[in-house]
């Protein structure tokens, strides 16, 4: 097959994990090709919460989704990854043996790999917004109704009604509210998911006068069919009321699915992949399992423990890739080679 591109190592995610992969791979002259079904890199960070601050991310006491995602895309570009995005990874073929692995891999874009290693990194599976039951709602989407904040500025002087009770809702309320013409926040009880402090800070705004709150579930939209007008709604006394916005923002939750990850005939525990903890491998030699998509005693489901599986696939893969090889370890703050592959000797 003439099209095929051939890479060391496919890695099945561009979120943060599957970014540093190439990192901790390219310190091993090991080539990778990237696939992800969302249309740019960043995964969950760049998808749910762009502006966020994650306070968990060591050297960083405080850092953005985004900016996470840009200081990683800098840090790996002497490497050369190329990136297929927007693409779905359908079929895995074995091609190779236990000792000498090799696989097909053919997207939903009809993109063909022959990879020696691959690396799953696709965090829960690809994610989808929890639609509300409301009629014609999806005419609305990304003009109106949106399930994610990208760009805070593209809500500024909106009128803008945030429906749930978790902390994306609770979230969004407090950081949109200055930002906004006007801002309700609706739950169907005077209960919240949410953290306290961000609640405190919620009913401080309603006590002010500078939000509303309400109580109640939406029932239906108005407008013409793209642009917004406003929601009707029930409230909890069972009274229909109306709340006039141009911007709807439902955080009802994220859907989590395998999708064909669940057909590839690797080991699952619970719609997650087991791997063992030595080298993140799962029960098909040469593919391996990083981040939140594996399964193992003790696994957080952090960041950092992501990028400390990455490390250590990484020197599993190269011993696929590189059979012959003596394996040295090196560190990048005193040998020269690695310095000079990252550009700064």
């Amino acid at each position: 097959m003439s099209n095929v591109i051939e890479t060391d190592c496919l890695i099945i995610g561009a979120g943060p994990v599957g970014l540093f992969a190439v990192f901790e791979l390219g310190l091993l002259d090991i080539k990778a090709h990237v696939v992800d079904i969302l249309p740019k890199v960043g995964g969950q960070c760049s998808e749910l919460y762009p502006e966020k601050p994650i306070y968990d991310i060591p050297g960083f006491p405080s850092v953005t989704g985004q900016a996470l995602v840009d200081n990683l895309m800098k840090q790996i570009e002497p490497f050369g990854a190329q990136y297929h995005l927007g693409e779905q990874v359908d079929v895995v073929e074995s091609l190779g043996t236990l000792e000498k692995p090799r696989f097909r891999v053919t997207t939903d874009a009809e993109t063909v790999f022959e990879a020696k290693t691959i690396v799953i990194a696709a965090g829960g599976g690809s994610f989808q917004p929890k639609r509300p039951p409301v009629p014609g709602i999806d005419s609305y989407e990304g003009t109106s109704v949106f399930y994610s904040v990208r760009k805070m500025e593209a809500f500024r002087d909106r009128d803008v009604l945030i429906v749930g009770g978790g902390d994306s809702a609770l979230d969004w309320t407090i950081n949109l509210q200055p930002i906004v013409r006007s801002l309700t926040l609706m739950h169907r009880r005077d209960e919240f998911r949410a953290a306290p402090h961000s609640v405190e800070q919620m009913r401080a705004l309603v006590a002010s006068g500078r939000m509303t709150l309400a109580f109640g579930q939406m029932t239906g939209l108005e407008g013409d069919g793209k642009t917004l007008s406003g929601v009707t709604c029930r409230g909890t006394d069972n009274q229909p009321f109306t709340v006039s916005c141009n911007t709807l923002l439902p955080f009802f939750g994220l859907t989590m699915k395998l999708g064909p990850i669940a057909d590839w005939g690797l080991n699952l525990h619970e719609n997650l992949i087991a791997v063992d903890t030595e080298k993140f491998e799962t029960s098909t030699p040469g593919i391996f399992a990083i981040g939140d998509i594996n399964s193992y005693p003790g696994k957080l489901k952090l960041i950092l423990s992501g990028f400390h599986e990455a490390a250590l696939f990484a020197q599993k893969a190269q011993r696929y890739i590189y059979p012959d090889k003596r394996v040295t370890f090196q560190y990048t703050t005193s040998s020269s080679s690695l310095q000079k592959k990252l550009g700064v000797s």
